[in-house]
This record gives structure tokens, C-alpha cells and sequence, in this order.
């Protein structure tokens, strides 16, 4: 199955819509998957990185307040991590620091993911177009282009993590668990 998914990905003219459509259709099941396991192993094992990126966003984006309309970028993972809330879908019987690492998990593999796209298709135009039209620009070895958005700080990093280390500890009534605090500093 997961094969099949990145080959619908490629093969489609456009790989960006194409991810869109089939993260919007499989994205109601995920929901409904009910153990942590299986829903990283469904993460894990997606062989397409642009269509993880795309269901982790949506993941996301129904887990905040208020979504953004902005598209994906480094900034918009910082926006996640300050208004994301952990989805009540996912609320069973484990402790409340283990939903919030589950949280954490996944906006780890949505940064991995986002940088393998950016990595993969260097320009955003790559993704519009099909993967025979891409294959010129590939072999030429385009470099990355940074979206503004990707241009973040190293103090727009610590100040949305602080926020997130003090939402989190109120959450919690507690300090921060071990395996919470190694989290967040491999994500930083």
C-alpha cells in the first residue's frame, strides 16, 4: 500500500496535488487509528516524504485553535509547535506527558519530512511539475531555495520553545519528563 501511494504521488503531473488529494482522503482514517504504535508505524513506513509532509500538516492543522493558511516552511512547523494541542482523538488511557511526546514525535517527522522535500525538489517549481519534466532540473543539481518563511532565528527558536516548554509544565503540573526534554532539544 505504501508503494503504491508514492507511485500515485510521482506519476500524477503534479506530485503537490496529487499529495494533497490523497492526504485529504486518507487523512479522516488516521484519525481513527486508535494506538500510537500504529499510527507511527502508518508515519514510519510512508514511502512518500512529501505525501508524510502533507498528512502530518493536516494532522497539525486540525489540532489548532486557530489553523494557518500559510504554506508548509520552517516557520509554519514553529507555528504548529506554539498552537498545537494535543488531539483529543488520541486522548486514551496514557498519561498526559506521553500525548505530549506523541506531539513532539510528530512534529519531529514533519521537519525531517519537510527538509527531504526540500532537499529532493530544490525548487517548489519541481513539485508542479511531472517527474519526466523534472528530471532535467534534477540533473542539473538546482540548489535549495529558501522560502522567507524558512529564514527563521535562533531566538525565534528559543522563544517558541520556551513557550512551549511553559505551556506544556502547566499542562503537565510538573517539570518536563526526561524523555520530553531530550525531544525537545533534538527538535531545536
Amino acid at each position: 500500500l505504501q508503494r503504491m501511494l508514492s507511485v500515485a504521488v510521482e506519476v500524477d503531473r503534479s506530485p503537490t496535488c496529487s499529495s494533497r488529494k490523497i492526504a485529504d482522503d486518507i487523512f479522516p482514517f488516521i484519525l481513527n487509528i486508535p494506538l500510537r504504535s500504529q499510527r507511527e508505524t502508518l508515519l514510519n513506513t510512508m514511502g512518500s516524504q512529501l505525501l508524510r509532509c502533507r498528512l502530518l500538516e493536516l494532522l497539525f492543522q486540525h489540532s489548532c485553535d486557530v489553523p494557518t493558511t500559510s504554506s508548509m516552511s520552517l516557520d509554519k512547523i514553529l507555528y504548529f509547535l506554539s498552537h498545537s494541542s494535543v488531539l483529543p482523538q488520541f486522548q486514551d488511557e496514557t498519561a498526559t506527558w506521553q500525548r505530549w511526546d506523541e506531539m513532539l514525535q510528530y512534529l519531529s517527522f514533519l521537519l525531517l519530512s519537510y527538509q527531504s522535500v526540500k532537499l529532493a525538489f530544490p525548487l517548489a517549481e519541481h513539485l508542479r511539475s511531472s517527474l519526466s519534466d523534472r528530471m532535467d532540473l534534477i540533473v542539473q543539481k538546482a540548489k535549495p531555495r529558501l522560502q522567507d518563511s524558512d529564514d527563521i532565528s535562533q531566538l525565534d527558536i528559543q522563544l517558541k520553545m520556551n513557550d512551549f516548554i511553559c505551556r506544556m509544565e502547566e499542562a503537565l503540573g510538573q517539570p518536563l519528563p526526561p524523555k520530553i526534554q531530550e525531544k525537545l532539544f533534538m527538535l531545536q
